[in-house]
């Protein structure tokens, strides 16, 4: 039975925090000897996922983990948060591929960057298939919406193991200075010279109550302090790590350097909650931390497609204070902080007097009704040179970048309401790029097929592109057929929920072949063509569109303005641009209808 809670203690194996494990090869002619070898070897290239889980194993921030694990420690991890030799390890650490002939167990294999460049040698002594249902229960706990579970149906479909020689570290060219192994971290701590030190994990810009509450927590513990941010994978949404650090840097400037240290995570996030939580403070442990800060609702994704949180308060600092005399990290726990302004200080929610006048801000907030409007961040709040930095990278809503994604059956009306929809928007002064299906198809996609497998890697390297022009605040409209539920959930998990918008073109498939001057449906019934969506193929209509554009009773005209409007409510376009007034001409109209 799969469970999230700790199974009865058992006898530790080895403490955690003490001999790292260190894959990376010492020696520059062994590395020569390792290159010169895979030449002649399959090679696979990793996610950056894979990667950031791949640099934590080789400088020993997962030990005991010494690699990706095989079957006996996944299974085991899944059922009962515990390594197969009983170790307290709560997360799978795995790596997916697509299985091949020449991949095999016995082989040796090369491991390479997103660039090609080569990372790591693993001989191969186990590949296995995974079980992602039992995977995304146990981990994940409710499923439904949650970002991991519908990201793993794009990984491998299978999982492989084995020890490895790491070459090189991933490379990252940023920020350098706060790049520190396990070990490094380590050494700054003890040159601080605390014996009890107090870690933070945030994937958020640093703000006034996080400064306050890690100072309290240090001065509690009479320790040092490590601020410990996460920049490798954490949700699309989130503000990117590069203009995090920059407000890292300049939140430290306001703390005791004699007793707190800044160094960056690259951590491929998993957004678990009371399980991420407990695998956090084994990480910092392995960072030189004997005391970690636990929040009410730690690494959790949010609410639910109900509305509802994904996991109950405080269960993260519940399970985390159970575990310590195994993993030896003490929890920290905290309650809310709120502004006092009379005062001008912060105080934990409980212990402010009754009808005390107080301030707080969520993150919603903060993202909605003040980055979002072009809105000063108050003082209170933020410090201002953090504030000027965030208002610098985040526009107001009405200059960011967004993606109208049409789906639905062939002829359906996709491709038509997208180009007069580019035309609406571009009218508003908004940037604006047309992804339309058949267009990839001819060029970025040309090499694909249309098997289901084929489909899936062509909608993901769309929402791919979408991704980067939103990244820079353009505008993207995708029409693609994109007939699978869990691709488009994917793609909208890759772009940013927020950014993201699914229209629903609707229309019966006897309407659409009709409506087919190209033939399409005609050669498909006459088995001229195979795997055609909607004869021979499957399309998954979407449950609960953003947008439903019902392309039979809507002319163009009035599809167009539904969207327009959509946008406008979501602040993506200002309410005082002009409405859709170019005209249809009747040929238009009676295709729409």
């Amino acid at each position: 039975m799969t469970t999230n809670h700790l199974t009865a203690p058992i006898n530790i194996i080895a403490p955690y925090g003490g001999h790292l494990i260190d894959l990376v090869v010492d020696g520059q002619e062994k590395r020569r000897e390792l290159i010169s070898e895979t030449k002649a070897l399959p090679s696979v290239q990793l996610s950056s996922r894979a990667l950031c889980d791949l640099e934590l194993l080789a400088t020993g921030a997962f030990s005991p983990l010494d690699r990706f694990m095989g079957q006996a420690d996944y299974r085991s991890v899944i059922e009962s948060m515990r390594l197969a030799n009983g170790m307290l390890f709560p997360i799978p650490v795995t790596l997916p591929i697509d299985k091949r002939e020449d991949i095999r167990e016995g082989a040796r294999l090369a491991l390479r960057d997103l660039q090609n460049r080569l990372i790591a040698v693993m001989s191969v002594e186990e590949i296995f298939q995974p079980d992602y249902h039992a995977e995304a229960l146990s981990i994940c706990g409710p499923v439904d919406g949650h970002p991991l579970a519908a990201e793993m149906c794009s990984w491998g479909k299978y999982y492989v193991s084995g020890p490895m020689d790491i070459i090189r570290l991933p490379a990252h060219l940023d920020f350098p200075e706060l790049r520190q192994t396990p070990l490094q971290v380590r050494a700054r701590l003890a040159a601080l010279g605390h014996e009890n030190v107090v870690g933070f994990q945030t994937r958020n810009p640093l703000h006034r109550a996080h400064e306050e509450l890690t100072k309290r927590a240090a001065e509690q513990v009479g320790g040092g302090l490590l601020i410990h941010p996460v920049v490798g994978i954490t949700k699309p949404c989130d503000v990117d790590h590069y203009t995090r650090a920059r407000t890292y840097l300049l939140a430290f400037e306001h703390y005791d350097k004699k007793r707190t240290a800044l160094s960056l995570l690259p951590l491929a996030m998993r957004m678990a909650g009371p399980r991420e939580a407990l695998w956090h403070a084994i990480i910092r442990r392995n960072y030189g931390v004997s005391h970690f800060i636990i929040g009410r609702d730690h690494a959790s994704p949010g609410r639910n497609g109900n509305g509802e949180p994904f996991y109950p308060p405080y269960a993260a600092q519940t399970l985390v204070a159970e575990a310590a005399h195994e993993t030896g990290v003490t929890a920290i726990t905290c309650e809310e902080l709120v502004y006092l302004p009379e005062e001008d200080r912060y105080e934990e929610i409980s212990r402010v007097p009754k009808g005390r006048r107080t301030f707080i801000l969520s993150g919603t907030q903060v993202r909605d009704d003040y980055l979002a409007k072009g809105k000063p961040l108050p003082s209170w709040f933020t410090r201002p040179e953090i504030a000027d930095v965030l208002a610098t990278t985040f526009p107001p809503r009405h200059k960011q970048g967004f993606c109208i994604w049409l789906t639905g059956l062939p002829s359906a009306g996709k491709s038509t309401n997208a180009e007069h929809l580019e035309a609406a928007l571009l009218e508003r002064g908004r940037r604006v790029t047309l992804l339309d299906g058949d267009v990839i198809r001819t060029h970025l996609s040309k090499d694909l097929g249309f098997s289901r497998e084929d489909r899936d890697t062509n909608i993901r390297r769309i929402g791919f592109v979408a991704a980067e022009i939103i990244r820079h605040h353009g505008c993207v409209i995708c029409a693609a057929v994109s007939p699978y539920e869990s691709t488009r959930q994917e793609v909208r998990q890759m772009i940013g929920a927020d950014n993201f918008f699914l229209a629903f073109a609707d229309a019966p498939l006897e309407v659409c072949e009709r409506r087919d001057v190209k033939g399409f449906y005609a050669k498909a019934r006459a088995a001229n063509l195979t795997n055609f969506t909607g004869v021979d193929d499957l399309y998954e209509p979407p449950t609960s569109p953003d947008i439903h554009l019902d392309t039979v009773r809507l002319s163009i005209r009035e599809s167009v303005n539904l969207i327009l409007s959509h946008l406008v409510e979501a602040g993506f376009l200002e309410r005082n641009a002009a409405p859709c007034q170019f005209e249809r001409t009747a040929e238009l109209c009676a295709f729409a209808q």
